[in-house]
């Protein structure tokens, strides 16, 4: 018997373990492990957890009419899951154990554990790449280490993809009878673990609607991705993240795709679909880095010596950060709808970092910590690495000097304030010239229902880069 352990790579096709688990007749069986207290201890959101949990559901009736049953565990810490997953392989007689490589370090070193306790009874464990286009380790500098910076890594990963290619997984074939499948909504002990298991309307789960919006972005909006994905009022991004963050959909899916669609793969920016192509590979830089520098998993900044610097831990001022409540509309509006839906614009992402780093002064972490306790498509590698970009601590070419100007970001980004007086209600009928500073607008209207800005963005900015400067004193 083989055992395909299932964790964020919840999908038939392009699943290297499970392809490879099914490369022969012998029987197989799936797994998946229902953590609550270690999902709350890593932050993970109540909406990427029921989203995750909605896949689960689907997936175990597609493996059932497949003929493999799904097993699903509740242990609530990593530190349970050798003991445990030692029992079940002895229990189902299992002798071969795949899954696809974690790349966080308490994920490491639970598979490790694992590794150790199934060798203890003759269990052969198989760790595969399937949660990157090439695999951690294979895009290093001509001196075998990690790069530091996005471009030059970009270049090279683009130049060993051309070398080396990638093949694209197929889903398995029948192994058997159907199987019957028990809905997760009518086990007792998982909705007792996770309350309700209702999955947002907004996120359908399925490989079936993650390669809709796939081809949909691909035949819509990918050539002109360059122009419009900064602007948060337009549908002009995929809006896949969550179902590349829960595995849904692989990497590799989105590059063929993109392949297919333009008949060739884009090489630079100045060919259409690059700039795209380029946040898949960003994805990959901070994945990758990850792996390569596991300090990044334990709260800790990519450039050494900016531990030094004196962050606030303010609790009103995150407060008001985290509520949208800084008196600066794209900030507030942007928090409001993260707190509503689990999702964020990714130009917004950097605004609102950037303004709780830079104009507030607090500490990343506390950032990062509150976007992966809402983000339906919280994942580490890319929230570490774009708060730490955003931070002056992470790995980025940019000076430390690189501060964003709310006011000037919202201008930009949402000139009408569409996206603004969508989600800043007291906003909703002030005139588009007065709306991204609304203040005096308010005053003459006798009006007090939104706030006043929390900091002087000119002062706030100064302070910032004197923070920075004084590490080189």
């Amino acid at each position: 018997m083989k055992l395909i352990w299932l964790r964020n790579d919840l999908r038939l096709a392009d699943n290297p373990a499970l392809r490879h688990a099914c490369a022969d007749d012998e029987p197989v069986a799936a797994l998946f492990i229902i953590s609550p207290t270690q999902w709350r201890q890593h932050k993970l959101a109540a909406v990427r957890q029921r989203f995750m949990l909605a896949q689960v559901d689907v997936l175990g009736r597609e493996l059932a009419v497949l003929g493999i049953p799904l097993h699903l565990l509740r242990l609530e810490t990593f530190a349970e899951v050798p003991a445990a997953l030692a029992d079940l392989c002895r229990e189902q007689g299992v002798t071969q154990l795949y899954a696809n490589q974690a790349i966080e370090i308490d994920e490491q070193r639970r598979d490790h554990a694992v590794s150790a306790a199934l060798a203890e009874q003759a269990v052969s464990c198989h760790w595969l790449n399937g949660c990157c286009v090439l695999p951690p380790g294979r895009v290093l500098t001509g001196s075998g280490e990690m790069f530091k910076v996005f471009t030059p890594f970009s270049r090279a990963w683009l130049k060993a993809l051309d070398e080396e290619g990638f093949v694209i997984h197929r889903a398995p074939a029948s192994r058997g009878e159907p199987l019957p499948w028990l809905p997760l909504a009518e086990r007792e002990w998982v909705d007792e673990a996770l309350g309700e298991l209702t999955a947002d309307p907004r996120w359908p789960v399925g490989e079936a609607e993650a390669r809709r919006r796939l081809n949909d972005f691909l035949e819509q909006a990918v050539l002109d991705y360059g122009e419009t994905r900064d602007f948060p009022a337009i549908a002009g991004t995929s809006v896949l993240s969550p179902y590349l963050a829960a595995g849904i959909i692989s990497p590799r899916q989105c590059v063929a795709a993109l392949q297919q669609r333009l008949g060739y793969r884009p090489q630079s920016k100045a060919q259409p679909g690059f700039v795209w192509l380029n946040e898949l590979v960003w994805r990959e830089f901070y994945r990758h880095l990850l792996v390569l520098n596991p300090t990044l998993s334990m709260n800790r900044p990519f450039k050494p010596e900016t531990a030094a610097l004196p962050w606030s831990w303010d609790p009103d001022a995150f407060a008001a950060w985290c509520e949208g409540r800084t008196g600066y509309p794209i900030v507030d509006a942007a928090m409001r709808c993260l707190n509503a839906t689990g999702w964020m614009h990714n130009r917004l992402r950097m605004i609102v970092a950037s303004f709780l780093t830079k104009d507030l002064h607090i500490h990343w972490r506390l950032g990062e910590d509150y976007f992966m306790s809402r983000l339906i498509d919280g994942d580490l590698a890319a929230n570490n690495g774009g708060w730490q970009w955003a931070a002056g601590t992470g790995a980025d070419a940019a000076p430390y000097f690189r501060v964003f100007n709310p006011t000037t970001q919202g201008q930009r980004f949402d000139p009408q304030g569409e996206f603004i007086r969508t989600w800043v209600t007291e906003l909703a009928d002030i005139p588009a010239a007065y709306v991204h500073q609304p203040h005096d607008w308010l005053r003459l209207k006798g009006r007090q229902d939104y706030p006043a800005p929390m900091v002087d963005h000119a002062v706030a900015r100064v302070r910032a880069i004197e923070m920075f400067r004084s590490l080189e004193k």
